[in-house]
């Protein structure tokens, strides 16, 4: 019978991670008696209640070779209203790392009603795991993935802007010379970080706050989503730019919802072209969701090959951050690329002796 070990911790950017090691699941001659999924203990996860399911592809009940698992988080209680999450699967190696070209991230999704849930038809194929056990995994039959959830609340204040605008604001904010007045009590219910700027303030008896490295358009969008949950209609490469530093001040200030909206519209983005830098941003502000992304981007060798010719120093932030992704290029005997990523290998594993 399939065995399931599982933790949960919560991690930067406010999302909660789980990890789910799986013992013997492709052992017996049937994946799973009475076709029963494997399922984890609910967990808490943005204030409400989730369970992880694992389940042999559909229709298919004697375990082969090409045998598929698919694996899906469904709400495990009531919710009061809709939220919206999204959620990032990776497979993880010895050293409990994401395997490259084995993480899938899905879109943000409304979640409304207890057994609700998405995920990806077929994660893990039986096969892939016995190619890679040697070099990834303890063994094929054991195997650990790991589930970040993030999840986003609608604020209730949606539609009482105009209303708390119209009464008196009891804070200031100077932004680079141009100054924005709000409500404490909206700031403190929104964001932990303002929560702990404004006590702060409360103590030493001021009313106006300066908020530096941060332009004053880029304020006046973030109080808007504060108070309204959405965002300015803003296109083009000005909607790509607000998107960045929008993600940064949702990282700055702790808003997990603003962060997701940033990301989705950055993910649109993703290209050869701006692979590096939107790399670059989610390891600045803590993205798994669009680091993840990228590297599944990139771990196709032309697509690589095209993005290096674009972004120079591409393979270097590569190899700080995912060395396990160029060791699985480095596989490609005539890949053109193989004098570079070579020298990229020797660098990491210098940078990884220093850490």
């Amino acid at each position: 019978m399939p065995t399931l070990d599982f933790s949960t911790a919560n991690v930067a950017g406010g999302a909660t991670r789980c990890k789910l090691q799986i013992h013997h699941y492709w052992e017996e001659d049937k994946i799973n008696p009475n076709g029963q999924s494997l399922e984890t203990p609910s967990f808490n996860a943005g204030d409400c209640y989730w369970c992880i399911y694992c389940d042999p592809e559909p229709d298919c009940i004697i375990s082969t070779p090409t045998t598929g698992m698919s694996i899906s988080v469904a709400l495990d209680g009531r919710v009061a209203r809709p939220i919206k999450a999204r959620f990032v699967f990776s497979l993880l190696d010895r050293n409990g790392e994401p395997v490259p070209g084995h993480t899938v991230c899905t879109n943000v999704r409304k979640y409304s009603r207890a057994g609700s849930g998405y995920g990806s038809d077929v994660f893990i194929r039986k096969e892939s795991l016995e190619e890679m056990a040697s070099e990834y995994l303890v063994d094929a039959d054991c195997f650990t993935i790991r589930c970040d959830v993030s999840v986003y609340r609608p604020s209730p204040l949606s539609n009482m802007q105009k209303h708390l605008l119209d009464t008196d604001a009891d804070v200031m904010f100077q932004v680079a010379g141009e100054k924005f007045s709000a409500h404490r009590c909206v700031l403190r219910a929104r964001s932990p970080v303002f929560k702990a700027e404004l006590s702060r303030a409360s103590t030493s008896g001021s009313s106006c706050i300066w908020i530096d490295d941060m332009l004053p358009q880029v304020f006046k969008s973030l109080l808007h989503f504060i108070y309204t949950d959405s965002l300015p209609e803003v296109t083009g490469v000005e909607g790509s730019m607000m998107a960045e530093h929008l993600l940064a001040a949702a990282d700055r200030f702790g808003m997990q919802g603003l962060k997701l909206i940033c990301e989705e519209r950055l993910i649109r983005e993703l290209n050869e072209n701006t692979a590096a830098k939107i790399l670059k941003l989610a390891v600045q502000h803590n993205s798994s969701f669009l680091r993840e992304a990228c590297f599944v981007f990139l771990s196709d060798p032309p697509v690589l090959e095209a993005a290096m010719a674009m972004n120079d120093g591409l393979l270097e932030q590569v190899a700080k951050i995912c060395p396990a992704l160029l060791k699985k290029m480095w596989a490609y005997e005539d890949d053109p690329m193989q004098d570079e990523l070579d020298m990229c290998l020797t660098v990491c594993d210098e940078f990884l002796a220093v850490i």
